[in-house]
């Protein structure tokens, strides 16, 4: 913390303002408290540490002088009080979805077509570690084993809602009809007249709105094959050009 700026980002991927601005917010709001042996800021550095780095245990028991037992227990009281910090931070600025979003307001690719839009939906596989009896259920398409990930971003490139934790193996359909049917998990659903744009993966429904399957969709197929001809191509193109803010989310 006394070192270079970039240290800190590098290590726990944030600066140090916003690192102590968020061990001050698991304090007083979320309950995590500071041990004997160990303060607030060690507990959090070392959690970081492993999200940043896929550091394994051995590789903090080095980097941070404590047990396996400690570093585990330590782990796992962080998560808990970083998942009470996802409820109240991963959720719709404007739960009501009363105001057309600006990005779309201001745009006459999709004013006024599209201006019911409230966000998108789409998934996302990321590497996971599983215990053997569990491996063959989370290797997936990609051939290693994975989470697939449901996730809802608005305009502005800010996730509205996330379920993780699902097997690479999961269908994008199966986690989007668990999280909409699912009422604990609070997913935002739209309210009448408005609508979610999601990729053809996903059931066609009243609330969520897919592409036509069968006609040209993904931005390059139109970069190759020139402009969009027809009804369907031009809904699908732009559609496609609106639904791609998920995947620049995910890529940030």
């Amino acid at each position: 913390m006394r070192g270079n700026e970039r240290r800190c980002v590098n290590l726990f991927r944030m600066d140090k303002d916003t690192l102590i601005k968020l061990c001050l917010d698991l304090e007083c709001h979320y309950k995590l408290k500071c041990s004997k042996k160990m303060t607030i800021l060690e507990k959090v550095g070392m959690f970081l540490y492993v999200l940043a780095l896929g550091a394994s245990n051995r590789q903090v028991q080095e980097r941070f002088q404590h047990s396996g037992e400690t570093v585990s227990r330590n782990f796992h009281e962080v998560l808990k009080a970083m998942l009470c910090l996802s409820i109240d931070m991963i959720k719709p600025t404007d739960p009501t979805f009363s105001n057309i979003p600006l990005e779309i307001l201001n745009d006459d690719r999709y004013m006024p077509h599209f201006k019911d839009c409230i966000g998108a939906i789409d998934g996302t596989h990321v590497s996971a570690c599983v215990q053997e009896e569990n491996l063959i259920r989370f290797i997936g398409r990609k051939g290693v084993p994975t989470q697939n990930i449901m996730a809802a971003c608005s305009f502005d490139m800010q996730f509205t809602f996330v379920m993780a934790g699902w097997e690479g193996t999961a269908h994008d359909g199966r986690l989007f009809q668990y999280a909409i049917n699912k009422q604990n998990l609070n997913f935002p659903k739209p309210p009448p007249g408005k609508y979610y744009v999601v990729d053809a993966g996903y059931q066609q429904m009243e609330g969520y709105l897919a592409p036509y399957k069968g006609t040209r969709y993904h931005l390059p197929d139109f970069q190759r094959g020139g402009r969009p001809r027809g009804l369907k191509e031009i809904f699908n193109r732009w559609h496609s050009s609106l639904r791609c803010c998920i995947e620049r989310t995910f890529g940030v």
